[in-house]
């Protein structure tokens, strides 16, 4: 390991030039792995980047198109993520990975009977892999081809008979059959075996609801709404049921709740005009109906929207009538008619509308046009009762969530690995790559502070920090941040260009830096830490780590920069830790079996973090992200007193700082102490943790 860092500095520096007797030298193993790291923080730029150099050196290999392509699908490049899927395939037809992940592509761009086939060449390879089997009953069931998606997942059922998630599929593809009593079932052994997940009560509610047993269908939704659901169907569909309970006061609050959650959903504006049309407000019913309208032309693709357009234009009319606005009624039952040409309370309605108004001729012309309708369905030409042409102006029910899987999560760490992972999805523990943060705020700790070049939000500001940074021993200022910014490959290429000139610098040291006088100490010990730096922000955090720990062996270092190497190193080690814990990876892997030594390792690791941060609170006792970063590992360990205190610390040295706050306010949650855990909440809301106050009403 003595010159592991120079081999790796070398392999780095190289991919900016075009020697090919420097391109023999790579490690091509290196650069794949590091780019799966990225791709497992979500840095899809920076994987892409890796994965193109290793394309360059070693064309003829598959993996490396196979998980640039995921990398791509993450980026929405479903047809250049077909090409690298061609192109592993091409290269090795006998990785299953490679035929899920062109599956899953085919999927999107809505080609489900290549799909299905990739799906059963990956079975060929792989046939116990549940993934692939559930990926392949649904498209199945997109194809209508429901015996053999139900085959799929009773193959899967035979092996976990208890399975709620599978049930739960099975109740899916039965729904779709229009088999209430098979969904009724199904859904009844989701709850049976996972009581306490929202939507599994969801869809139980929704199959009673259609079966016309209101009483267990509102049981059922109140007790998924009751678990937390933030799906606006439940609350549509409880609001439907107190609707026809003639409690209009509580359906509206649910419809109110329903468009809260989700403001740009048609059918709750819908039931909610139908609502207020009942209760005489036709003046907020318009504007209800008209919202709706709005929805559904902005997502004209949306096809349980559009089936509403008939039904909100038929309400519409008639709050119009009421409202005695005679010619937006005649508007909107012309737009019906065109819509459900035989529709025939539209021609009735609309002559009383044209009567109003003395249109004598137009009104006889629709009674002419209704008469004509009836006069064909008794000849026999059956248009009156043609499903099509039937409209249920009535408010609507929700159908049960089928967004149960995010097939995106599926390309996560696990996929890169050829996708041999269990069907589990996977949540990452960090939200500050690649995504949006959604307005549910789950209960996890807000991210630790690293330091960085790049932030994506405001930094924090610390004396110590500020006063490093004015010596100018990096090429840049370090800042302190939560949410470190995703590289664009400009920034990839510059960084690399770094490494590539600070290794040239390190490679004419002496090997054994031991032997380096102490005046020139810091001077090594910067041009070591400035490569370190280089190495942890294209995620090499092992190559960093040795950086750092050779920089610490120096002599002549001040109590600042010391602290500020051992605080980066304890980050880092806790990132390469996390990524190998995800992935299997790592000097420790082949502990796994044994899971007793696995745990002792770990922890062993983790003391190693703690040390590091210790060192840090020695030499710079006001750093307060050692304290808060020290806390987050504390909790991770669930070691949740410890952590308090730590917190403690870190908020008595800095008052305003926010995430501290939250994450002392969660921690006392987890011990059962509600009341000072709210309290921190809300400063931590104060401070601009907007997420805190969704908890803090939940909780309440």
């Amino acid at each position: 390991m003595n010159n592991f860092c120079h081999i790796v500095t070398a392999l780095l520096g190289s991919l900016l030039l075009s020697s090919a007797s420097m391109h023999a030298q790579l490690n091509t193993d290196r650069i794949t792995s590091i780019g799966r790291n990225a791709l497992y923080f979500e840095d899809y730029v920076l994987s892409i980047q890796y994965f193109n150099q290793v394309i360059k050196l070693k064309p003829y290999l598959a993996e490396p198109y196979q998980l640039r392509a995921i990398a791509k699908i993450q980026l929405g490049d479903y047809q250049g993520a077909l090409r690298d899927c061609n192109a592993a395939i091409e290269r090795n037809p006998f990785q299953p990975g490679a035929y899920y992940t062109r599956g899953y592509v085919y999927r999107q761009l809505d080609e489900h009977e290549k799909a299905e086939a990739d799906f059963t060449e990956a079975l060929v390879f792989a046939p116990e892999n549940k993934t692939y089997m559930l990926l392949r009953a649904d498209t199945r069931a997109q194809l209508k081809r429901y015996d053999e998606a139900i085959a799929d997942i009773d193959r899967l059922l035979r092996r976990e008979p208890e399975s709620a998630s599978l049930h739960f599929e099975r109740g899916v593809i039965c729904i779709q059959q229009q088999d209430t009593a098979c969904a009724l079932s199904e859904f009844t052994s989701t709850v049976q075996y996972d009581s306490q997940n929202a939507q599994n009560w969801s869809a139980l509610g929704v199959v009673t609801m259609m079966t016309g047993d209101d009483e267990a269908a509102f049981a059922s939704i109140s007790k998924a709404i009751n678990l937390g659901s933030k799906y606006a169907g439940d609350f549509i569909n409880r609001g439907i049921i107190y609707y026809r309970k003639h409690n209009y006061r509580a359906a509206l609050a649910d419809y109110d709740k329903a468009i809260e959650l989700s403001p740009r959903e048609a059918q709750c504006f819908f039931n909610r005009g139908v609502l207020r049309q009942e209760v005489g407000d036709y003046n907020r019913a318009y504007d209800d109906l008209s919202r709706a309208l709005e929805m559904i032309e902005l997502t004209p693709s949306n096809t349980s929207s559009s089936e509403l357009l008939g039904p909100i234009l038929y309400q519409r009319a008639m709050v119009s009538m009421q409202l005695q606005q005679w010619k937006d009624a005649i508007a909107d039952f012309d737009s019906l008619s065109v819509l459900h040409p035989t529709f025939l309370p539209a021609y009735y309605i609309a002559s009383r509308a044209h009567t109003a108004l003395g249109e004598k001729k137009k009104a006889q012309a629709c009674l002419q046009k209704a008469w004509k309708i009836e006069k064909d369905h008794n000849n026999g030409i059956d248009t009156v009762n043609n499903p099509k042409q039937q409209l249920n102006t009535d408010a609507q029910m929700a159908r049960t969530e089928q967004g149960r899987r995010d097939y995106r999560k599926l390309f996560s760490q696990r996929a890169a690995q050829n996708g041999e992972a269990d069907s589990q999805e996977q949540k990452y523990s960090s939200a500050t790559r690649g995504r949006v943060q959604e307005k549910y705020q789950d209960l996890v700790n807000e991210p630790s502070v690293s330091l960085s070049y790049y932030s994506q939000s405001a930094t924090k500001y610390n004396y110590s920090l500020t006063a490093f940074n004015q010596r100018r021993l990096l090429p840049d200022a370090l800042k302190a941040t939560t949410h470190e910014l995703p590289l664009s490959a400009e920034m990839v290429s510059h960084h690399f260009a770094q490494i590539s000139q600070l290794s040239a610098t390190i490679d004419a040291l002496p090997s054994d830096l031991r032997s380096v006088p102490e005046r020139e100490g810091e001077y090594v010990a910067k041009t070591l830490f400035a490569r370190a730096m280089e190495f942890a922000i294209v995620q090499d955090y092992a190559s960093a780590i040795e950086d750092c720990s050779r920089a610490l062996t120096l002599s002549g270092l001040d109590n600042t920069m010391e602290a500020i190497m051992y605080f980066c190193q304890a980050n880092w080690r806790y990132r390469l830790l996390e990524y190998q814990l995800a992935n299997n990876e790592g000097p420790y892997a082949e502990h796994t079996s044994r899971s007793q030594d696995h745990a002792n390792i770990n922890a062993g690791r983790f003391t190693l973090m703690l040390m590091d941060y210790d060192q840090v609170i020695r030499r710079l006792p006001d750093f307060a992200f050692a304290y808060y970063n020290k806390a987050n590992i504390l909790c991770r360990q669930k070691d949740y007193e410890a952590a308090i205190r730590y917190f403690d610390d870190a908020v008595r040295i800095d008052s305003e700082f926010a995430e501290a706050y939250f994450n002392r306010g969660l921690t006392y949650i987890y011990i059962g102490k509600h009341h000072e855990g709210l309290r921190d909440l809300s400063r931590a809301g104060e401070l601009g943790i907007y997420q805190a106050y969704n908890i803090i009403t939940r909780l309440q």
